[in-house]
Formats: C-alpha cells, sequence, structure tokens
C-alpha cells in the first residue's frame, strides 16, 4: 500500500517515516511553535477513499484522536493535535523515543525480568483505572498497543476502537466484534455488551504472555481459539516456569475469568494485588486528578512565569509521588540526575544525622545531583505527609529551549539564595 511522505501537514514539518500499522502510516514530526517532536499518524488513502468501508475507516481513525484526548496520564500516549491536510488526515501524538512495543518481549527467548513485568503491568492496570474513570474502554489491549521505554516508563496506545461509555456521550459508538481474537475477553466474542472488565482480561493475556512466552490460548484457527477462550482455562504459568511465585498465577487467574463477577472489577484492584505480591511497588491509591495537580502546580513560586503548555508538559512527563512523614526521600552519597519539587508538606535537610535546613511547599531540593550529576551531599527526610514532582534530567532535555532556560534561571535563584542565607550564617557563628 503505497503512501508518499508529505513534506508538511498543517503547521508540522515531517522528518521520517518510523512505523506502520492497520489505521495508517507513523511519521517523525517537528512542532516548530513549541520546539518539540512529535509523532504523525497519517490514515492510507486507499482505505479513506474506499466506497465500501472508506467511512468506517475515518470514523475509527479520528475515534483515536476523540478517545485518547480525553485522557491526561503518565502511562497514556498524549494526543496534541488533529486534522485534515488537503488529502492527509492526521493525528499528532508524543514521541516516544526509542520506545519499544512489548510484542518483543513476549518470545520465550526475549522475556523481561519478572520484576520488570510485574512493574509495567501495575503501570498498566493503573492507566487503565484512570481511563476507565473517564469513561473510555480501550477494546484492543494486547502488546503491539503498549510501548515501553529505555527506562521501562510505559505508554498505552492506539485508542481506534475505543468505547466512550458515559452517561453526557452522544457519539454513536462501533458496535460488532472488533479487536485481536487473542487478546478478546469472552464476552467480545460472543458481541455482548463490553465493560471495563474486557481491558483487565486483555491485561491479563498480556502479562500471561509477558511471563511465559506462550499464548495464553494456543490454537491452529480462529474456531478453536474461540472455544478455548469462552471454555477452557489456559495452562498454569508455573508448568512453563518453575521460578514463578504463585501469587502471579493467582493474579492471572482471577484477570482471566471466563464470568465478569469473578474478574477484577477495577484496574486498581488489579494493582492492589500486585502490589501485595511485591512489596517494592508503590502503593496504589486513586492518583488525584490532572487538573487538580495541574491547579495546585500553577500556584506555586517555581513556576512563576511558566506559560499553561509547559507546565503541562512538565506534569505529563515528572512523577507525582506522596510520602509519610519520615520517609527517606534522598540519601546522602548516592548518585541521580532527578530532582524534586514539593507540591505539599515539608522535608528535613539533614547531615550527619542533624536537620540543617526545612523546606516547605513550592521549594525544590535535588537540583545539583541533576546539574552536577554528583553525589548527594546531605539526606532529605519528609517532616510531615508530603507529595513531591520528580523530575529527571531526561525529561527536561526533552521540553523546549525556552522552558529549560526557565528551570536553570529557577535553579540559579534557589542556589543565590541558599548561598546567601549560608554565608549570613556563618557570619553570624564567627
Amino acid at each position: 500500500m503505497s503512501h508518499s511522505a508529505p513534506e508538511k501537514l498543517g503547521k508540522y514539518e515531517v522528518i521520517e517515516e518510523i512505523d506502520r500499522g492497520s489505521m495508517g502510516v507513523v511519521y517523525l514530526g517537528h512542532d516548530p511553535y513549541v520546539n518539540r517532536p512529535v509523532a504523525l499518524k497519517v490514515a492510507f488513502l486507499d482505505e479513506l477513499n474506499d466506497p465500501e468501508s472508506g467511512e468506517l475507516y475515518r470514523k475509527m481513525f479520528f475515534n483515536e484522536a476523540h478517545t485518547a484526548g480525553l485522557l491526561t496520564h503518565p502511562n497514556v500516549i498524549n494526543i496534541y493535535d488533529a486534522g485534515v491536510d488537503e488529502d492527509n488526515c492526521y493525528i499528532v501524538m508524543e514521541y516516544i523515543e526509542a520506545g519499544k512495543t512489548l510484542k518483543e518481549y513476549c518470545s520465550s527467548d526475549n522475556l523481561l525480568p519478572i520484576n520488570n513485568v510485574v512493574e509495567i503491568i501495575f503501570k498498566c492496570a493503573k492507566a487503565l483505572d484512570y481511563a476507565h474513570r473517564q469513561g473510555v474502554v480501550h477494546r484492543d489491549i494486547k502488546p503491539s498497543n503498549i510501548l515501553v521505554t529505555p527506562d521501562q516508563d510505559v505508554k498505552i496506545g492506539d485508542f481506534s476502537i475505543a468505547h466512550i461509555y458515559n452517561a453526557d456521550s452522544t457519539t454513536t459508538q462501533m458496535g460488532g466484534m472488533m479487536g485481536s481474537p487473542r487478546y478478546m475477553s469472552p464476552e467480545q466474542l460472543r458481541e455482548e455488551h463490553v465493560t471495563t472488565q474486557t481491558d483487565l482480561y486483555s491485561l491479563g493475556v498480556v502479562m500471561y504472555e509477558l511471563l511465559t512466552g506462550r499464548q495464553a490460548f494456543p490454537a491452529d484457527n480462529f474456531s478453536q481459539l474461540v472455544n478455548k477462550i469462552l471454555n477452557e482455562s489456559p495452562l498454569v504459568m508455573s508448568d512453563y516456569r518453575s521460578d514463578l511465585p504463585e501469587a502471579l498465577n493467582n493474579i492471572v487467574s482471577k484477570a482471566l475469568e471466563k464470568d465478569v463477577s469473578d474478574r477484577y472489577q477495577m484496574g486498581l484492584d488489579f494493582a492492589a494485588d500486585l502490589t501485595k505480591a511485591f512489596d517494592n511497588l508503590e502503593k496504589p491509591k486513586e492518583d488525584i486528578s490532572a487538573q487538580e495537580k495541574f491547579d495546585t502546580v500553577k500556584k506555586l513560586d517555581f513556576f512563576t512565569g511558566f506559560p499553561d503548555a509547559e507546565i503541562w508538559e512538565i506534569l505529563r512527563a515528572s512523577n507525582w509521588q506522596d510520602y509519610d512523614m519520615d520517609d527517606e526521600i534522598i540519601v546522602e552519597g548516592d548518585m541521580d540526575d532527578c530532582f524534586y519539587i514539593i507540591t505539599n508538606g515539608n522535608v528535613a535537610v539533614m547531615k550527619n544525622q542533624s536537620v540543617i535546613r526545612t523546606l516547605q511547599k513550592g521549594d525544590c531540593f535535588g537540583e545539583m545531583g541533576y546539574l552536577a550529576k554528583t553525589k548527594r551531599t546531605a539526606s532529605i527526610k519528609s517532616a510531615d505527609d508530603t507529595s513531591l514532582m520528580k523530575i529527571n534530567s531526561t525529561v527536561i532535555s526533552q521540553v523546549s529551549l525556552n522552558c529549560q532556560v526557565r528551570f536553570l534561571k529557577v535553579f540559579l535563584r534557589t542556589l543565590i539564595h541558599r548561598l546567601s542565607a549560608t554565608t549570613e550564617k556563618i557570619s553570624q557563628e564567627i
């Protein structure tokens, strides 16, 4: 299927083709207005112009922009824009550099470590929980629709057949059996009413493949596959891998229950069981909404002068972390390239077990580790219940140059203030 690359799509510059899928060609592009790379998905012209299926294809193509555009979550690919330029229908998405789909990790000779799989599925479960609470059912969760970055960040994409089920929606939804048969739930195959639990079933199938490198329901043809999904249970995963904890067998079994009443009810339930199995995962809780985070951050002195678009960009790329009183945040001697902004609460800066400074809401810390890549020279503990934005150097390197300059100005102002305070304290002691 031919498709020559346009030089531009609207305001976006087209650089090179990076992928092809069932719904179109994906190009690496550049947004000159905010100076960032973007992914440009362009619909196949032949499919758009097909007299029989063209209308459905167009609807599916823009359905992705409509549904994913409702979502703002760090583990969902951001949709920035969509439009039509002459004959080209296109969607502008977040570009995930060096991202790979989970498909290549579903082979028995290329499996990820168990802990990594649990962390990936945990993030997916929380992202789906968020989407479901916004009234969106993905309906096509499978390895090739989930991207993972080199540092194990996860991004769910391709909402082309997603269903919006909130009461306010007046959009006619696409019916019939849609999705990828291998990952379909029993109710999808029976063309029954699809709920959020269909996505959690499909995520269970993905987890099974990531842990075993085998299909949950191996079959030679479609009818055999349907029969197995409707009537049989998959082989226990530990039959393939003796090192798998029993808890993971139980979690996948529950996710793959035929009856929705026996299955996980919400993504947070799925995530909670994963947390119980692996204590090193963050405790799942209902995230405060993206808008609440934005409203909180915008009021902080740190972000004075930052345009709203840049604050949203930083919010989407950063981690929002909560700490209880006396939790360790930074340990003296450790080395990393992250810095933190206090969005709520207070932290204590400690040297040799003594508190040398207290920082409060709106303050930042850890910027020297980010700027100089040096070992931490002090420890930081939460002085009470505290919420932080954790941002690493990779995030900042990907934002616009103007935004990077604003960060450096804040760091410089902070360092001057702390140097002045330290000088004054020393002079008083002399």
